[in-house]
């Protein structure tokens, strides 16, 4: 199994999960030609993907989904909720509704969604397996669950979400409204609350640990890197990001 980010942030995400033959793009959130660019510096062309999941409905991550999967005729994968709270997923060529509960099979991919709280209308997130090593992926929640904590524990890669930092967001940018909605509960995860999350959980097989979904105006590489460092006692360095530009390249997990 290996997995990569074509960018992550406020201004759109998506990531490659591949499993021998398949590969699974996790979101869509950048335009029809944006998309195809950044696969290709993964050495991916859209004809390579076997389906889009989709976590929620909010534009940076199905906002270019529609027209990318009609484009390439390729299946996607969503809830009942983000279907009907998104009117074009509706001239979608091929939809695929899923429970937010049940573990499903997409080629190669084991899938196990799970949901999680969000400004959205059926929000999940997303654990992906080849049957020995698990990759679990979490952004866009206001905070931890129990059941959260169930399904990310013992992974052996897992990309986690670090938007801001508490201190950025108050003395930031911001309109008081939004920022208390991206601190809320069902907004989205501070460096603190990332940190907390992972101590609760079952590191022992983490391979690979990516700090995702950070806002350009309200957080830091450096901040996130320190806050998840202290829990595993690692080097920082050790810690990877995904960047909106960038996102990160092919990551092997064994």
């Amino acid at each position: 199994m290996r997995f990569a980010s074509l960018g992550s942030g406020s201004r759109g995400n998506a990531l490659v999960v591949e499993v021998k033959q398949t590969r699974l793009l996790l979101d869509c959130g950048f335009g029809i030609r944006e998309t195809a660019l950044r696969l290709s510096r993964l050495e991916l062309r859209p004809e390579d993907l076997s389906g889009i999941l989709i976590t929620h409905e909010h534009t940076d991550h199905i906002g270019g989904a529609v027209k990318f999967a009609s484009r390439h005729a390729i299946p996607v994968w969503l809830t009942h909720g983000t279907f009907k709270n998104h009117p074009p997923a509706e001239t979608l060529p091929e939809v695929r509704l899923i429970d937010g509960h049940s573990v499903f099979q997409a080629g190669d991919i084991e899938v196990q969604p799970f949901p999680v709280p969000h400004d959205a209308r059926e929000p999940v997130q997303y654990v992906f397996s080849n049957g020995l090593r698990r990759l679990g992926v979490l952004t866009d929640t206001g905070k931890s669950t129990p059941h959260i904590e169930a399904r990310l524990s013992g992974c052996d890669a897992l990309v986690l979400e670090c938007n801001h930092d508490p201190d950025m967001l108050r003395d930031g940018p911001y309109p008081p409204g939004l920022k208390q909605r991206v601190a809320g509960r069902f907004g989205h995860l501070d460096n603190g609350a990332a940190a907390r999350l992972l101590a609760e959980l079952d590191n022992s097989r983490l391979q690979h640990l990516i700090a995702a979904h950070l806002s350009e105006k309200n957080n830091t590489p450096e901040l996130a890197r320190a806050a998840l460092s202290r829990v595993l006692n690692c080097e920082q360095e050790w810690i990877g990001v995904a960047d909106q530009m960038n996102g990160f390249g092919w990551r092997q997990v064994f």
